[in-house]
């Protein structure tokens, strides 16, 4: 029997999906935009409030490994829960990619010194496999190792942005020429989109609900306390790295955290920054490879995958769904050795972070039906259809301010499902076409 995970190592596994490169990497990314990058933390992390509700309160009625496509089935059916599940699966792992990057990006200050930036690949995918076979021990060895990285993220995280507050100047948040070319409100849905990355990964310790002691209690707690804690800790870290850096200085930056510390301290405390820096990216790393897997593992236990996706070893780990994620990222990482780092992290971000709104929308109506459908007190419902239309309505606002080409490109995501689900619905063994129709 696989050994379950307890309210910490879950909360660890919410924070840790969530702080990763967005703060490490967003100040660069930010940078452009100026004061208006603050409003955007500010909006964004609203918007991730609320939505830590809604899936907190899904989870509480919902406690099921696999986590948004379970409460999609629940009120639209299988057919929309298989396509919210796979995109839901296949941008976990692709957006990882993002992950890992960063994470041998930021050790580019003790690196350089050894080997040439054109190896980094080789290291990003021995990163890879690294976190691939922790994962394959199961649940309980990746959740005790999320805590573990999560407790090594607040050193770099809260005290370098508070010493930074000491060298704050207002006079640092400038506007490049590009951005002054924006309306006030393209701006804000620009940098909406940045900062929401940040609070990406809110929802993934839903994923792995059978695997927890308690999981009505537990996950949403977790969820909600977590997600809060990260916000803060956002604009903290904003505040004080965009505060002390050249704006223009700041946008050109591969690791914003080094150059802060220099700047501050000088000597060599940059080098342990960027090695904690790169451990921040792994412990998001890590809890995005576990929730891959058990995405997969609930879509297949649920026949809305192929039965091999749900084959589990003897730790429990869904060993193939592991394995084809770890496969799939692989091209992508070496497309974005092709590309500057800054602009990789960029580009994923905002695919990624569409595609993920488009899970979230659909799982913001299905919260919605289920709520109007309860019987319960009316201020409880009154509250709960709240904090649902405002995730809801920050869901679609930041997705109908998003360019066309973007939602394209996040819309292959959900398409790229197409040929798997005719695979499933026409099989005879699935019992996908029977229950489609049930």
């Amino acid at each position: 029997m696989t050994k379950k995970i307890g309210f910490w190592a879950v909360l660890a596994i919410v924070m840790g999906s969530q702080i990763g490169s967005g703060v490490l990497m967003l100040p660069a990314s930010l940078a452009p935009y100026g004061k208006m990058s603050l409003m955007g933390w500010l909006v964004s992390g609203l918007g991730a409030i609320a939505l830590s509700l809604v899936f907190a309160s899904l989870c509480h009625a919902y406690p099921k490994t696999g986590g948004p496509h379970v409460y999609v089935a629940q009120t639209f059916g299988r057919n929309w829960a298989f396509f919210s599940g796979w995109t839901y699966w296949v941008i976990s792992w692709v957006s990882s990619t993002a992950v890992i990057v960063a994470s041998i990006g930021y050790l580019s200050p003790i690196l350089n010194a050894w080997i040439k930036p054109e190896y980094y690949l080789v290291l990003e995918a021995l990163l890879l496999f690294m976190i691939t076979v922790l994962n394959l021990k199961g649940v309980s060895s990746a959740g005790r190792a999320e805590f573990f990285l999560t407790l090594m993220k607040f050193i770099p995280l809260v005290l370098l942005p508070i010493a930074g507050l000491f060298y704050f100047d207002m006079a640092n948040f400038t506007v490049s020429a590009s951005a002054q070319t924006l309306t006030p409100t393209e701006t804000l849905a620009r940098v909406t989109l940045l900062t929401l990355w940040g609070f990406i990964g809110l929802e993934s310790a839903t994923t792995p609900a059978g695997s927890v002691e308690n999981p009505q209690k537990t996950i949403p707690k977790a969820i909600v306390i977590g997600t809060v804690l990260v916000a803060l800790l956002y604009f903290l870290n904003s505040m004080g790295i965009m505060g002390m850096l050249p704006g223009e200085a700041l946008s050109n930056s591969n690791a914003p955290y080094v150059d802060a510390t220099q700047a501050m301290f000088g000597g060599h405390w940059h080098i342990m920054i960027s090695v904690m820096a790169s451990i921040v990216c792994i412990g998001t790393l890590n809890a995005w490879m576990l929730a891959s897997g058990q995405i997969a593992l609930g879509l297949s236990q649920d026949k809305l995958l192929p039965a091999y996706f749900g084959k589990t070893n003897a730790s429990g780990a869904p060993y193939v769904a592991l394995l084809i994620s770890a496969v799939g990222i692989l091209p992508l990482l070496y497309l974005s050795s092709q590309q500057t780092l800054a602009q990789t992290i960029t580009h994923i971000i905002d695919v990624s972070v569409v595609a993920f709104l488009f899970v979230y929308f659909i799982c913001c109506l299905a919260f919605l039906k289920i709520t109007r459908d309860q019987q319960s007190f009316i201020i409880i419902k009154l509250a709960k259809l709240t904090y649902g239309i405002i995730a809801l309505v920050f869901c679609g606002w930041v997705i109908y301010q998003t360019d066309i080409k973007t939602l394209g490109l996040a819309g292959i995501f959900v398409l790229s499902g197409v040929p798997v689900f005719a695979y499933q619905y026409f099989s005879k063994t699935s019992g996908f076409r029977k229950q489609s129709k049930a």
